[in-house]
């Protein structure tokens, strides 16, 4: 039988990572009710941090292998230059597996240069892992086809070179272009959307949506401050949060979360809770701050929106809990639909607030009647190659969708980014929705 000594690193990795797994596991079931509560929420972020990092350590023996022992036999690899790239690369990758740990020790009212530095080196080496798989599938293709039929010679050396030198300049060229987009403000969308039902004297009400923010590392004061006088130049009716707000505790960025106050929306501003509010495991004091600001969370309720014309024209809107809630065993939270629209009926228009596309799939299925549902968190993939994966996972990936004859699904694409200060084949979106009575 096989040591733990003698398995490949990239295997010991592994079972790192699984050993990780399965203490977040066994804290979530068995240590919960044992722990305090600000004990238990440093021991998920933590927990998570590891897990990525184990994870991300098999892809790094292969970034460096692949970008460094290469050229270790080569002419170049006793110079000066070859010193200094073998320095930039493994601080390339300390940096990249550094991120996680940022929002753990790094989080203020405006981003520190370091988490911004250590967030880019995480988005180029997704990109660089990519195209490294990529290109190194295209090389084991073209072998396969075209045969072995001679030893290996100068031509496979240099297409060995080859691979990773293209890898790495595609990887600079992306995550520059990445970065000025994302650093661009977040574009206006306007949408009109035919909502069923919806009181003629509503007719043309303005709803301004904003999701996935992820104030934290990267993001700070100076950005949200920006988002909401875009809000505010748009003079919305209503405007609605549809989560991610933040990525930290409300008592340590409650400065960078002042310019919501500004929000002055006559028919008001709401929020409901995204996966990574429940990550930060502070949402009661999340739902005080945002009262304090005049945001009203919507906890599995609604409200009704009466028309400023006339008191008997109304809709329902309604939001729920995050669905990530559940998984993690939030007490007192989950997406309870039923408590949700409680006293909404399809004598009116109904609206709902979801975080997820996969629960506004799951309130479609017990509740047809439902005629909008807004929803963010796909980010539109925010970076490639992940647009892929954000495409196949979601059953709504972004934009607006018709369910039937008389229901939509819209998903924003995000307001800002989660960490990784990069955009790549998706943008950053405040959704101007005017709602139209049939």
């Amino acid at each position: 039988m096989i040591s733990f000594k003698q398995l490949p690193i990239e295997a010991k990795a592994a079972v790192a990572a699984g050993v990780v797994f399965f203490s977040m596991m066994l804290s979530r079931s068995y240590l919960a009710e044992k722990l305090d509560f600000r004990t238990r929420r440093w021991l998920l972020r933590l927990q998570m941090a590891l897990f990525a990092n184990t994870l991300m350590l098999m892809g790094s023996l292969h970034v460096w292998r692949s970008t460094v022992t290469t050229f270790t036999r080569s002419s170049a690899a006793s110079s000066f230059c070859f010193m200094l790239w073998k320095i930039a690369v493994f601080m390339f990758l300390a940096l990249a597996h550094s991120s996680f740990f940022t929002l753990l020790f790094l989080v203020a009212e405006e981003p520190y240069f370091f988490s911004l530095a250590a967030y880019t080196c995480l988005g180029a080496y997704i990109i660089l892992i990519f195209f490294l798989f990529t290109l190194g599938s295209v090389e084991q293709a073209y072998k396969f086809l075209a045969g072995r039929g001679a030893k290996a010679g100068t031509g496979n050396k240099n297409r060995t070179a080859l691979k990773p030198v293209l890898a790495v300049l595609l990887t600079v060229v992306l995550t520059v272009t990445g970065l000025l987009n994302a650093s661009q403000p977040p574009t206006v969308n306007s949408v009109e959307i035919p909502v069923h039902k919806l009181p003629s004297a509503m007719n043309n009400l303005k709803v301004v949506l904003l999701s996935d923010i992820h104030l934290g590392p990267t993001v700070g004061k100076t950005k949200l401050a920006m988002i909401v006088r875009m809000v505010k130049a748009l003079k919305p009716d209503i405007t609605v949060i549809v989560g991610d707000l933040s990525d930290a505790e409300a008592k340590i960025i409650r400065p960078a979360v002042e310019p919501l106050g500004e929000l002055d929306s006559p028919l008001g501003t709401y929020f409901v809770t995204g996966n990574h509010e429940y990550y930060t495991s502070d949402v009661s004091n999340w739902f005080e701050l945002l009262k304090s600001f005049n945001i009203q969370p919507l906890h599995n309720e609604n409200v009704k929106i009466v028309s400023p014309k006339s008191t008997s024209d109304w809709f329902c809107l309604a939001g729920v809990d995050d669905i990530e809630a559940d998984v993690l065993r939030y007490s007192g939270h989950g997406m309870d639909l039923k408590k949700a629209l409680r006293g909404c009926s399809s004598e009116h228009a109904i609206v709902l607030l979801a975080h997820q596309p996969i629960a506004a799939k799951w309130a479609l299925q017990e509740r047809p009647d439902i005629n909008l549902i807004l929803s963010g968190h796909t980010h539109g993939g925010q970076i490639f190659p992940l647009n892929a994966g954000a495409y196949l996972l979601n059953p709504f990936f972004v934009g607006l969708y018709q369910v039937g004859q008389n229901t939509f699904v819209y998903v924003s694409p995000g307001t800002m980014y989660y960490g990784i200060p990069m955009r790549l084949g998706s943008r950053a979106e405040i959704t101007e929705i005017i709602l139209r009575s049939p």
